[in-house]
């Protein structure tokens, strides 16, 4: 009744503040005086009242009324109503976030979130249509596609922002917003999913991506900081770190490159104009790094005409941007275009970086489902001993190494095959064992040498990335395309015949296996011939 009488005292000043204004419709009796008024509702006309076109009672038809009551009323119908609704009893107060509240008013209520659509590509070209809200981050959207594409969770998925008619591309930080993101991609533009495993390596090793003469702190102690207090200088929002060497820069509006001795701060990347000076009045600011993203050049040189393969690039990230507003730049090699562009992430994003590599087990759940949790680490694989009746994992590391080698041998003098039905058959080998590595994600097929390069250096280029692939030379061979420091090498696979049975081998017979399958899980185990072991899968997989 509170509310209902409510309604009717605004109800009320309203129907008084149109009858002041303005009357709809006047009445006269008949000694020719005005009057009661009437409601603003017309009534239906009678015979007792007189003809329309008379003087004294004509219907005022065009008379405006005023509507500031009308507005007047909306607006405390908005101010009353949260008021007026009763109040809903809460079955749970324990779960009401505001100090535990046992009433659930209108405003508590969960409130719709609007939602965007994104295309999301795979490396094969075909795209997945996938909704988002505005709060979802790229580590929320990469966990809905390794969930529906049932690939593995190692964390180690990315979403790329990749510019075609601009040759860019860099992968998402974990942390950043999708739909904000995508609001500044122009229209030819897309998103791709992609592994990346260099993503938080220069956590895990450091030393390997901040080489001791490029970090101003490391000469000035002779190198003698541990790699911990490296990280550290880079976190800790107190200290200044600086990242020092000479770059190429392409001047605006013309094809030519400087070689420029440039400083990365806090503040932004700066270019000495005289030397390799770094007092303030020879220092020019090139790029902020607040209002700036780094990304990678996937063109190569010739389009730029770069002095080297290194390059990569400074984009604005507001709005559209056009290629005299691109700062480009070349580095000598790999390792310190790969210095420069992590300093870059660290300066910019801070412990945000930190926490995105510290909390990826704590998976927040999308929508109506929670991601598995799966991982693959090398430290869970463990030397087990099934000689006897039940197996026993083995600590003593001598013999550990020691079954590890009489695994090796075992693998070397298989000679049994099965075929198809699955019982032996030493004369007929299956054409299942010739033919089963092509189910696996690290064999990529007859894909060139060029290709196979393009793809390690997309997924990270970490030490143990590696893929196998036909060999273009020997129809009849393989090869093992693998990265270390930085550097991607090439080892063929040859086959063997031994006794009517085919072999393959890395190191001309001395290790042989009896198919690829074989062959990568030894070297995923043991270095053997190899610079390290094989780590990395470089997989391509199909959303």
């Amino acid at each position: 009744m509170a509310s209902l009488s409510s309604y009717e005292s605004i109800y009320a000043t309203c129907e008084i503040q149109h009858s002041d204004s303005a009357p709809l419709l006047h009445s006269t009796d008949s000694s020719g005086l005005h009057g009661n008024r009437v409601a603003p509702l017309p009534r239906a006309p009678s015979h007792k009242v007189t003809a329309p076109h008379s003087p004294a009672q004509r219907l005022r038809r065009s008379q405006p009324m005023h509507i500031h009551a009308v507005r007047r009323l909306q607006e405390e119908e908005l101010q009353v109503r949260p008021a007026s609704l009763p109040a809903i009893p809460n079955p749970f107060p324990e779960l009401c976030s505001p100090s535990g509240s046992p009433v659930l008013s209108p405003g508590s209520l969960p409130q719709p979130s609007e939602s965007h659509i994104i295309k999301v590509f795979s490396e094969d070209g075909v795209g997945k249509v996938v909704e988002v809200t505005a709060g979802m981050m790229a580590r929320d959207v990469c966990q809905f596609l390794v969930y529906k594409s049932h690939c593995l969770d190692d964390n180690c998925w990315s979403l790329v922002e990749h510019h075609s008619l601009l040759g860019l591309e860099r992968c998402l930080e974990d942390h950043e917003l999708v739909v904000s993101v995508k609001a500044c991609m122009p229209p030819e533009s897309k998103f791709l999913f992609r592994k990346n495993y260099a993503k938080y390596e220069f956590f895990r090793n450091p030393l390997n991506f901040f080489p001791e003469q490029m970090v101003a702190w490391c000469q000035e102690s002779n190198g003698s900081i541990p790699q911990s207090q490296l990280l550290q200088n880079f976190l800790n929002s107190s200290s200044c770190p600086e990242i020092q060497g000479f770059l190429y820069m392409k001047e605006t509006g013309r094809k030519s490159w400087k070689k420029l001795y440039m400083f990365l701060r806090r503040s932004g990347l700066y270019y000495s104009t005289k030397g390799m000076s770094k007092e303030p009045r020879h220092l020019q600011l090139l790029s902020d790094l607040e209002e700036s993203n780094i990304f990678t050049v996937t063109t190569g040189r010739k389009m730029h005409n770069a002095p080297t393969d290194y390059q990569f690039c400074i984009k604005p990230s507001k709005g559209r941007t056009e290629l005299k507003e691109l700062k480009m730049l070349c580095a000598e090699d790999e390792q310190s275009r790969t210095c420069w562009m992590t300093a870059f992430r660290l300066l910019k994003f801070g412990i945000l970086l930190y926490q995105n590599y510290k909390t990826p087990h704590q998976r927040k759940t999308i929508s109506n489902f929670t991601t598995p949790v799966r991982s693959v680490s090398e430290n869970s694989l463990v030397a087990m001993d099934f000689s006897g009746r039940t197996g026993r994992v083995i600590d003593n590391p001598v013999e550990a190494q020691s079954a590890a080698m009489e695994e090796g041998h075992t693998w070397r003098k298989r000679s049994q095959r099965m075929n198809v039905l699955g019982s032996p058959s030493p004369l007929h080998p299956s054409p299942l064992s010739s033919v089963i590595h092509r189910t696996q994600l690290w064999f990529h097929g007859r894909i060139m040498r060029e290709e196979s390069h393009r793809m390690i250096m997309q997924q990270g280029q970490v030490d143990g990335l590696f893929l196998l692939r036909d060999s273009q030379s020997n129809p009849k061979a393989f090869v093992l395309t693998l990265c270390h420091h930085q550097k991607i090498k090439h080892f063929q696979i040859l086959p063997f015949e031994e006794d009517g049975q085919v072999f393959f081998s890395l190191d001309d017979g001395s290790t042989k296996f009896t198919d690829l399958i074989h062959l990568v899980e030894f070297y995923q185990l043991n270095r053997g011939i190899l610079p390290c072991k094989l780590k990395h899968p470089c997989t391509v997989v199909a959303l």
